[in-house]
């Protein structure tokens, strides 16, 4: 399964894009500040440009792993491997302030936030499901 978040409205305390799942459009996402980070920049110069909980990870290509957040006591995405940042999921939530990092499924139907998260991530979750355990597929997650 391959999963593209493609990073459009770069605002100064958010950032709003679209999920397309295998080339079609799934939901929207919000993450915190894109601060310009990508895979390619050194550890130092990401934790040197990164805020603590208010910057969104850097741009590239990850692994997603299906695995159990003690946080949200269940199984979750996982973003493996983030250059600079540790425990990124891919969850529900409503505003910046619900990320960490983290990147949030809804729709951006109000400035600044995204709504209907939590039935947008169970459909979500159910998709990686599938692909994880019914298809053997393993997952891409590409940031641009």
């Amino acid at each position: 399964m391959d999963i593209l978040v493609e990073r459009l409205w770069k605002k100064t305390n958010y950032t709003i894009g679209k999920v397309y799942i295998n080339n079609q459009y799934f939901c929207d996402t919000l993450e915190d500040t894109d601060r310009g980070l990508s895979n390619d920049m050194s550890l130092e110069e990401i934790k040197n440009k990164k805020v603590y909980g208010k910057t969104a990870i850097p741009s590239g290509l990850y692994t997603i792993l299906y695995t159990y957040s003690p946080k949200y006591k269940r199984l979750m995405p996982l973003v493996d491997n983030v250059k600079g940042f540790s425990g990124i999921r891919i969850h529900s939530g409503n505003s910046a302030e619900d990320s960490l990092g983290c990147i949030l499924l809804g729709f951006n139907k109000e400035k600044g936030k995204v709504l209907q998260s939590r039935d947008t991530c169970n459909k979500f979750y159910k998709l990686i499901e599938e692909a994880i355990y019914k298809k053997g597929e393993a997952i891409t997650l590409k940031i641009k």
